[in-house]
């Protein structure tokens, strides 16, 4: 099988007039940027090893900018910082736990802020400096129910003020039971402000309102640290650790979803977080559902309900109570509408008030409003299509682990292990159709005015989902035909390697059109002309063309010689795979010589 630099989608470098208009080399999948292309793509490439759990996605992609953390890692974090700042600061754990949880769990803040001011922060956290004992009397009363108890019956914090085990007891209960804000304690003592910490929570709550805050303590090492998120998927128990600034803020949780840090919506690349919050709000606004009113129906000029004429004629009768009889036009009584205006299919009155310019600014608004809906319903149609693509392929990739996995290996003779190319190419449909389906949002926020960039990224969409098609088909119904085979099959070492470079070319086109789209199409110039990246080496030598319709590629014709590389491959002017001398059709796409 040919190498991944080998495997290149065809780009598009001439227009219809000539001229030059799409890069040659920049989007071909290839090595058009430099020497180190495999680790441009490192964020779509996947790890060879699946699990044989029960998880959708059996796979974890290796990453340094991230790290997953289970409830026993958080708390393992959490004494480690505890014990740091109890080392450097020389004071108690608990007192430490006290000044991190008030820092959001800031290691660095804390050290900053204590050998600025510490008396500053002790009087802002309620550390004591110097604790205060409780009386030395046989019996003392409570502060709050003012109750006089023996002394081994009453408790103090390090202020000292004394209060019965049974007000503790109440007061903690109700403090948990408000919720988090049981973190920041203080003594009952209206006057004082000293800390209570998790010792005095262990030494005086009852077992539930234990339990209730050292969860709450666990949690808020997460949900009070910038640099932790709890991974949003519903019922997932996991954290994410993220190092800011470091790249990428695409995450996968050891739950197997995949989602940005930033702002914990689904991973959404090509757009930014900015843009997806928008196409999620219009998704769900009201906006659109008045846009639909405006755009199809007309308000009753008597009552003022909204009213859609989907069929029949111009006569229109609005609903009881209101009953008012109109023409759908002109909206004049019917009662002034017969033969002399045109019958019930027609409207003389409205056609001489249309040429007079009545209605121009209504009729104009309804007309806005319709194009604006039409052109919102055919991006969103094809984002929702794409969403279901992806479900459809996430339920397809765990039969295919669980179940088809394991008899292809019986009806083919092969073991497992060696059929991993197909996991392979599951995965990348999978996140080719995520990809996809987010290019949507993306075209939708395109600005009208640039149409060049309008007319590249329309290409580039059309190419990716064109590829995208092909694999899919491959990992889709060829394999079907191996599945239902009653024996081992000869060909089936050629659908391999059909399957494997197709899984390659295609993980290389939707690599670089990420980077095209995150970059905003910089390859499109102010004049509307594309301009050439960047030029790299390509299969013989020969530079790849086509016309910049949508989702339509058209190669120019070169010369045999020019196609064939010294190792004696000739590269396809379709999908630019690099196939044997002696071949007359192309291996992965069928296309002919």
């Amino acid at each position: 099988m040919a190498s991944d630099d080998e495997l290149m989608m065809h780009d598009a470098a001439t227009n219809d007039d000539g001229e030059e208009s799409f890069d040659d080399d920049f989007y071909s999948g290839g090595d058009a940027h430099d020497d180190n292309s495999d680790d441009d793509v490192m964020d779509y490439d996947f790890d060879n090893h699946f699990d044989d759990s029960d998880t959708v996605i059996a796979h974890h992609r290796s990453q340094s900018n991230y790290s997953i953390l289970n409830e026993a890692d958080i708390h393992k974090c959490q004494e480690e910082s505890i014990t740091k700042i109890s080392t450097v600061l020389s004071i108690p754990r608990v007192a430490a736990g006290i000044l991190l949880h008030h820092y959001n769990w800031s290691v660095s803040k804390v050290n900053d802020e204590w050998f600025a001011d510490e008396g500053k922060v002790r009087r802002i956290v309620g550390l004591l400096e110097n604790p205060v004992p409780l009386p030395a009397e046989e019996e003392l009363t409570c502060g709050i129910c003012f109750d006089i108890y023996p002394r081994k019956e009453i408790s103090a914090a390090a202020c000292g003020h004394p209060f019965c085990l049974t007000c503790w007891q109440g007061y903690i209960s109700t403090a948990i039971s408000d919720g988090p804000g049981c973190l920041m304690l203080r003594c009952p003592d209206p006057s004082c402000n000293a800390a209570i910490g998790i010792d005095m929570i262990n030494k005086l709550a009852n077992d539930d309102d234990k339990k209730k805050y050292n969860r709450y303590f666990i949690r808020s090492f997460v949900e009070d640290n910038k640099k932790t998120k709890w991974c949003p998927a519903p019922g997932c128990d996991y954290a994410v650790d993220y190092i800011v600034g470091s790249g990428s803020y695409d995450v996968t949780c050891g739950c197997s979803y995949s989602f940005c840090w930033n702002c914990t919506e689904e991973t959404h690349r090509p757009v930014d977080c900015e843009t997806v919050s928008k196409w999620i709000l219009k998704n769900s606004a009201e906006s659109e559902n008045m846009n639909w009113i405006l755009a199809n129906s007309k308000p009753c000029p008597k009552c003022k309900r909204p009213i859609e004429k989907n069929q029949g004629c111009m006569h229109i009768t609005c609903t009881p109570p209101c009953k008012f009889e109109f023409c759908w036009l002109c909206l004049g009584p019917w009662t002034d509408h017969g033969e002399r205006t045109g019958g019930f299919y027609a409207c003389n009155r409205y056609e001489a008030a249309k040429q007079e310019g009545v209605f121009d600014e209504s009729e104009k608004r309804r007309e806005m409003a319709k194009n604006s809906l039409e052109r919102y319903t055919h991006y969103y149609e094809r984002w929702a299509t794409n969403q279901s693509s992806r479900q459809k392929a996430l339920a397809d990739l765990q039969q295919m682990q669980t179940v088809h996995l394991e008899k292809l290996s019986d009806k083919q003779c092969q073991p497992e292990s060696q059929l991993k190319f197909i996991i392979e190419a599951w995965l990348q449909i999978v996140e080719c159709r995520r990809v996809l389906k987010w290019t949507y949002a993306y075209g939708y926020y395109l600005p009208d005015h640039e149409h060049a960039k309008r007319q590249f990224f329309e290409y580039l969409q059309g190419e990716a989902e064109s590829g995208l098609e092909r694999l899919h088909q491959c990992a889709e119904k060829e394999l079907q035909g191996y599945l239902d085979a009653e024996g081992p099959s000869k060909e089936f070492n050629e659908f391999r390697t059909k399957l494997a470079g197709l899984t390659s070319v295609t993980r290389n086109y939707f690599a670089n059109l990420v980077r095209a789209l995150e970059n905003g199409l910089s390859d499109v110039d102010a004049r509307g002309a594309y301009s050439r990246a960047a030029s790299s080496k390509s299969l013989g030598g020969g530079s790849i063309k086509g016309k910049g319709c949508r989702g339509k590629g058209t190669t120019s014709r070169s010369s045999s010689s020019r196609n064939i590389d010294d190792s004696g491959h000739w590269s396809c002017e379709y999908c630019t795979y690099a196939n044997v001398r002696s071949a007359t059709a192309c291996q992965m796409c069928q296309q002919r010589r």
